[in-house]
């Protein structure tokens, strides 16, 4: 599924910083991009344990797309075709001053988005536009996803992952095969 924009629709990062708060009139472009299905399906406490459940960072200022931030989460199948999974895409910056992650005030934020049914894995992936000036210093962000299975609208297991870096077969990337923990913005 092609990444899609959410135009005209402001982001209030609410910065600490003054380096940060360039970041104010950024704008947010959520996408759900499911990748099809994973080959296997986990059960019980190995579905939070499994090797297919991780975030990325799939999309790094690319030249087409600057200033924009793409995050990707894999979750694996808890083998019920009747369970539905979701994933939640949330951007978290560095302060530079206390080197401390903060979650932005308002915005950085997809909410729970549908990625398909729970029979098998999927991957999901939000991408996020920035708009700083580029007289301020850069910037450091990392993903952070929030993976629900839920079965008749209830939340059955859930996990969360900070990016890292080193996955593979990571579908959508920007270049191809690109995988992060972090995207520092010039």
């Amino acid at each position: 599924m092609a990444r899609t924009a959410a135009r005209g629709r402001a982001l209030a990062l609410g910065f600490s910083t003054v380096a940060l708060l360039a970041l104010a009139p950024a704008i947010m472009a959520p996408v759900a991009m499911a990748a099809g299905p994973l080959r296997s399906a986990a059960k019980g406490h190995s579905l939070l344990q499994s090797r297919e459940l991780w975030a990325t960072i799939d999309v790094c200022n690319p030249a087409k797309e600057p200033d924009t931030v793409g995050i990707r989460g894999s979750m694996p199948g808890d083998g019920h075709e009747k369970d539905a999974m979701y994933m939640r895409f949330q951007l978290e910056y560095l302060d530079t001053k206390s080197n401390v992650w903060s979650v932005p005030t308002h915005g950085a934020d997809s909410g729970y988005v549908l990625v398909g049914v729970a029979k098998t894995g999927r991957q999901g992936g939000s991408s996020f536009r920035l708009g700083a000036p580029k007289s301020q210093p850069g910037y450091t962000m990392r993903g952070v996803v929030t993976f629900q299975w839920r079965r008749a609208g209830r939340v059955v297991h859930q996990a969360t992952r900070t990016s890292s870096a080193g996955h593979p077969n990571v579908a959508k990337a920007d270049p191809p095969g690109y995988s992060a923990a972090e995207c520092t913005i010039p």
